[in-house]
């Protein structure tokens, strides 16, 4: 959006209406240019500068404004017209274009420690004759893009043709889609000065993962292809022989050198060349950077190794090259290189392998996962053995067998994955992959539940897979409230096979915790003591403490208070589940399935067995009933009652405590540090109380909202 900031930029960058008395002087062919100069400055702004000033929709009026003059007036359209960027006819096929000067490759170091770098100045100060006492060479280091090498011709500023590089002798012609690109100038930035006669910029046409990962999307969306990588989307779409399917591509360009160059002063430095040609309005990264000697080119190396993750395009290396022009001269080219440069990578992001196996995992939470199993392969320089699935549905839309020849992506720190299946090379009689019916771990039933990806085992209590996990949450200050049975008390037990479920707890002794590492005798005297009180608890703490998947405290509360007991609950169905205030169809069906797995009900047949028990819940009349009716929602500290309190003062008064913000809820009691709770109250309108207000509530009838 235009600011007071940019006023100054008013005469260049917008185009304002002129008065009728003006526009009959200037002429149709003044505004047409006005109105592509302004256009193109806002391109350049937008795509190469990353700094818009005006908003799409005053873009979009002086776009349509020059679509408008040129239908009017056909004589005035002219190649570099921003409208000439939307695509021409099919064609049937790329002419081929020779390269004036040919586009050699790099010569790749494949030694991905400093020494790469080290033996590549070693060896350019060896050809130039140079001395330790020399001083150090200059170098130009730059990323090296994962993309496809381009050379734009331009003549007389004008551009008149794009090329890729093909086999560096000959490339294609595929100029209508390059003029599709906007970070691309159709006519060069060189101010007052003369354009030069001819000039060849070169450059890399690529794909911002962003970009690559939302047109996936919207592929996926529509049941159509997908891509592997951004490289690969990158190639096809400037190779697409109907330039109006380029133009809907999000493609990119980075610039990096020159091609053939005629009536034009060199500068005397590549570094000089890459400034000069960022003036000409083309983009360049800007993680360049001039180095001096191999110390300087392993900090570049190790500098961009650190942060490749973090940056929105991929790159497979570094590139060196020697800043001096006249340098380079000297040490001229070898048969289908320079040998002033040298492309520096680093370990493949991407390899090819075959699956072995496809094995299912189960994590702590009970999420199965499936994991396949690789050939070993060296890639993101690690060698990997699994990779990923994620879950039935993505396993399934990649349709990865075992015996496939895959594409594995490792970036960074992330999870490998199996980014496409090379089909070409799929062995007969290979079989789909199915997710199995029962726990690989436990053999309990699993369950998927209606509009969700992930499926789970129902043997929360016993499953060895989620043990650690269900013996802290069910030892939680919430639940059985355990004091003392922290995660590296409980990983010692379950490490050591001390502990199978939750019931063997209150089989453990003095002996057995003073066994456990740092263990003292009072530490391990208190622990019995922590066991022995928890024995005597609440039924909706023990409903909380079991784990069921969905049931919080809330609900935990609300299926004692309404069953009453624990057998009842147990043999609910989910149309009595479903009768209960605050349950929907998804909890309606998780709890039957928990308690239908014969060895969940064994573990809490024991956990009884052990003494673990509750009084009898009794549902009292309140006294005024004051809160009858009403729903509270709590967040926040309050001044004077924990939570816990707040909770049982509400109950205690016929209202019911919520863990959810809805259209439903009466009141929100809010204290100190409240968090998003808060906010959607105020913007559902619900009213907020404080710990005074909901006491006076209780000490006053109060009639029902």
């Amino acid at each position: 959006m235009q600011n007071s900031a940019h006023n100054s930029l008013q005469g260049s960058l917008f185009f304002s209406e002129p008065s009728s008395s003006s526009l009959a002087s200037a002429g149709a062919h003044e505004k047409a240019a006005a109105l592509r100069d302004a256009i193109a400055a806002h391109d350049h702004r937008y795509y190469v500068l990353d700094a818009p000033i005006i908003s799409d929709a005053e873009y979009d009026t002086l776009y349509r404004e020059l679509q408008q003059l040129e239908t009017q007036h056909p004589e005035l359209i002219v190649p570099d017209s921003p409208t000439q960027r939307v695509g021409g006819k099919p064609l049937s096929e790329f002419p081929a274009v020779r390269h004036t000067v040919p586009m050699l490759s790099i010569r790749t170091e494949t030694n991905t420690e400093a020494s790469g770098a080290r033996a590549f100045d070693t060896r350019i100060r060896r050809e130039l004759g140079l001395t330790e006492n020399d001083p150090p060479i200059a170098y130009l280091a730059e990323l090296k893009f994962d993309g496809l090498a381009v050379n734009l011709r331009y003549e007389n500023g004008v551009l008149v043709r794009g090329a890729t590089r093909g086999d560096g002798e000959t490339g294609e012609d595929v100029t209508q889609n390059i003029r599709t690109l906007r970070a691309i100038p159709l006519r060069l930035n060189t101010g007052d000065d003369q354009p030069p006669e001819t000039i060849e910029i070169r450059g890399e046409v690529y794909m911002r993962r962003a970009d690559f990962e939302k047109f996936n999307d919207h592929q996926r969306a529509a049941r159509e292809k997908t891509f592997a990588n951004p490289r690969n989307l990158a190639a096809g779409s400037l190779r697409q022989l109907d330039s109006t399917i380029t133009a809907k591509r999000p493609l990119s360009f980075f610039a990096y050198g020159l091609g053939e160059v005629i009536g034009w002063k060199l500068p005397k430095t590549h570094g000089g060349v890459l400034d000069a040609i960022e003036h000409f309005g083309l983009p360049l990264d800007k993680h360049r950077q001039r180095v001096l000697g191999a110390e300087g080119l392993i900090a570049f190396h190790q500098n961009i190794a650190a942060l490749k993750g973090d940056l929105p395009f991929d790159i497979d290396g570094v590139v060196y090259k020697v800043d001096s022009l006249a340098l380079q001269q000297q040490l001229g080219f070898s048969t289908r290189e320079p040998r002033w440069a040298v492309a520096h990578k680093y370990p493949a992001q991407e390899q090819f392998t075959t699956v072995q196996h496809i094995d299912v995992q189960v994590g702590r939470t009970g999420k199965l996962t499936p994991v396949a199993k690789l050939s070993p392969v060296f890639v993101g320089g690690v060698t990997v053995t699994n990779a990923t699935l994620h879950n039935e549905d993505e396993a399934k839309r990649k349709d990865v067998r075992i015996g496939d020849t895959v594409i594995v992506r490792r970036a960074g720190d992330v999870i490998p994955e199996i980014v496409a299946v090379v089909i070409e090379r799929r062995p007969e009689n290979t079989h789909a992959f199915e997710m199995p019916r029962r726990c690989p771990v436990c053999d309990s039933t699993v369950t998927r539940e209606e509009g969700e990806a992930d499926v789970y085992c129902s043997g929360e209590l016993f499953c060895p897979a989620q043990r650690k996990q269900a013996l802290r949450h069910f030892a939680g200050r919430r639940a059985m409230d355990i004091e003392g049975f922290g995660s590296k008390i409980i990983e010692q037990l379950v490490d050591k096979a001390m502990v199978q479920s939750a019931a063997d707890l209150y089989r453990l002794t003095q002996d057995d915790f003073i066994n456990l590492d740092r263990m003292a005798e009072k530490s391990a005297a208190n622990l019995c003591v922590a066991l022995e009180k928890s024995k005597q608890t609440t039924l909706e703490r023990f409903i909380f403490a079991l784990g069921i998947r969905h049931v919080g405290e809330a609900t935990a509360r609300d299926l004692a208070h309404h069953f009453r007991s624990l057998d009842a609950l147990m043999a609910a169905d989910s149309n009595a589940l479903i009768a209960v205030p605050e349950i929907g169809e998804v909890m309606a069906n998780s709890i039957p399935s928990f308690f239908s797995e014969p060895r969940n009900r064994d573990v809490i047949a024991a956990l009884r067995a052990a003494g673990v028990c509750w009084p009898d819940v009794v549902v009292a009349e309140t006294i005024s009933g004051q809160l009858t009716g009403l729903t509270f929602a709590l967040t926040g500290t309050l001044p004077t009652m924990s939570r816990d309190e707040a909770t049982h003062c509400i109950i205690d008064a016929g209202g019911k405590v919520t863990g959810t913000v809805s259209k439903k809820t009466s009141y929100v009691l809010a204290g100190e540090a409240p968090g998003s709770t808060l906010a959607k109250a105020q913007a559902l309108k619900i009213p907020i109380l404080d710990e005074a207000a909901l006491l006076r509530m209780i000490e006053k009838p109060l009639r029902k909202r």
